[in-house]
């Protein structure tokens, strides 16, 4: 039986963060807006789809995985961050496909149930 292709239309990259590294999450956001091509999502403090700790979201196009994800892994500064791509497996993605750097963390898979569409 031949193996489906699966497309990866982006990657996020999920940088955890809590009251005492929230200076530390700022200054790696603020290495990723100067340094990348990346879309810097808003601060969640308050708990947010299935994370399980306040983050904000880094969002990049595959041909910049090999510039932004070693970047994080230098410069992450202890912070925890999930790595993940977009194939429309959201419960997948998060699960089977992430990639972590620091800390695996929980994820809640309840809200991501309804958005995976494979």
């Amino acid at each position: 039986m031949a193996e489906a292709t699966v497309k990866i239309t982006s990657f996020h990259a999920h940088v955890y963060f809590n009251p005492t590294t929230r200076e530390t999450a700022a200054r790696v956001r603020e290495g990723l807006g100067d340094r990348f091509d990346v879309q810097l999502g808003r601060w969640h403090e308050t708990l947010v789809g299935p994370h399980t700790q306040p983050m904000y979201q880094v969002a990049f196009a595959p041909d910049q995985f090999a510039n932004v994800v070693p970047w994080l892994m230098l410069h992450r500064e202890g912070l925890d961050i999930l790595v993940h791509p977009n194939t429309g497996d959201a419960v997948a993605d998060h699960t089977d496909h992430a990639l972590w750097l620091g800390e695996k963390l929980a994820i809640n898979l309840v809200p991501l149930r309804p958005m995976s569409s494979v």
